[in-house]
């Protein structure tokens, strides 16, 4: 939902306008855009409205947003925050002195599905998400490898099943929230709700816990997953395990393996290519030749032309790392190091010299 509109501009406050100066525009302005105050068919558009100036509210009030929105723009915040993150910890219950809870209101606006209220309004409770960083090495991530990976996680209690209630007993609806995880009130014409505070928004509560999870319906236990990383992966790149995470009530959360590639001793790795130096003998160069060289593939033979010089480069096609999305092979770029003898013999230099003359560099 992020507006591209200047949130000063919406707001009709001066850039830079601190914080009083932030809230006392946005209750000016809610008190004549609350979408239960106007005539049904302008409801909708009320709606977007109240939505917009709630945005850049949440924005401008946040010192942390604020600083990163003043110094970059919508860049700043498009790209560190979602729409959830905008209007996470953004102090609404002070604009009317409420006792918290008037940002609930925007859960009927901007609810993901994922962590939302089901048919009857209780908040469905899905396990967080695990992030985890893995090493491997150039070979590993050239021809991809099978891992097994060990993590703390929380699993479903084995003697609720997951429901925090001891045996014999089980959940009951919650008289605070009549079942609906959710208590409305309000001020005049503006009518928010707000999270459940005796059930914490899951509409039911536990009269008996049972021991082994006190009442959580999880414990964390050690877990082994076996990792199939594809080839082509580089630094940063995220394999997605889904509903390997973290157990709730409601299913799983996603578990998010980072892989890091461990530097080579030999090889450099640019992309989906590699770049390899090889000595050659000075008068191999010379005279060219054949010589080994190494690649990731094994060892192939490629050609040395006559009079090749220091830092030449050279391309062995297909012999790099296989592109993650194309499937495409990179190359091999062997960069050539001339070697210069040292400790020559007399009859060497002797032979050296008789070069130079005929060539007349001496």
């Amino acid at each position: 939902m992020n507006t591209t509109r200047d949130y000063y501009e919406i707001l009709g406050i001066p850039k830079g306008s601190n914080v009083d100066e932030v809230k006392k525009a946005y209750r000016q302005l809610v008190m004549k855009n609350h979408p239960d105050r106007v005539s049904e068919d302008k409801k909708k558009e009320a709606e977007e409205k109240f939505k917009e100036i709630s945005e850049a509210y949440a924005v401008l009030s946040d010192d942390k947003k604020k600083q990163l929105y003043d110094q970059y723009g919508h860049a700043g915040i498009d790209s560190k925050f979602s729409t959830e993150d905008i209007f996470r910890g953004a102090d609404f219950s002070s604009i009317f002195g409420q006792g918290g809870g008037f940002g609930d209101i925007f859960e009927q606006f901007f609810s993901d599905g994922r962590s939302g209220r089901g048919s009857r309004g209780a908040r469905r409770q899905v396990g967080e998400d695990i992030q985890m960083k893995i090493e491997i090495t150039l070979e590993e991530a050239c021809f991809g490898v099978e891992k097994d990976v060990s993590l703390m996680r929380y699993d479903n209690c084995s003697s609720c099943n997951g429901s925090g209630a001891a045996s014999g007993s089980s959940k009951v609806t919650c008289q605070t929230c009549q079942g609906q995880g959710a208590v409305r009130s309000g001020l005049g014409f503006i009518s928010f709700s707000q999270t459940c505070p005796n059930c914490n928004g899951e509409g039911k509560i536990i009269k008996n816990r049972c021991k082994q999870c006190s009442g959580q319906g999880r414990v964390k236990g050690k877990k082994k997953l076996k990792v199939t990383i594809p080839k082509g992966v580089d630094n940063g790149s995220v394999l997605r395990l889904k509903e390997e995470g973290h157990f709730a009530g409601d299913g799983r959360g996603d578990f998010y393996l980072y892989t890091a590639i461990s530097p080579h001793n030999k090889f450099i790795r640019e992309g989906d290519n590699i770049k390899f130096k090889v000595k050659v003998p000075l008068t191999k160069a010379i005279l060219g030749s054949e010589i080994d060289v190494l690649t990731l593939h094994g060892v192939v033979r490629m050609k040395v032309p006559v009079g090749t010089q220091p830092n030449s480069v050279f391309r062995l096609k297909g012999k790099g790392i296989t592109n993650l999305r194309t499937k495409h092979l990179g190359d091999e770029f062997v960069e050539i190091e001339i070697a210069i003898p040292t400790n020559l013999s007399k009859k060497e230099q002797k032979l050296i010299k008789e070069l130079a003359d005929l060539r007349k560099e001496n």
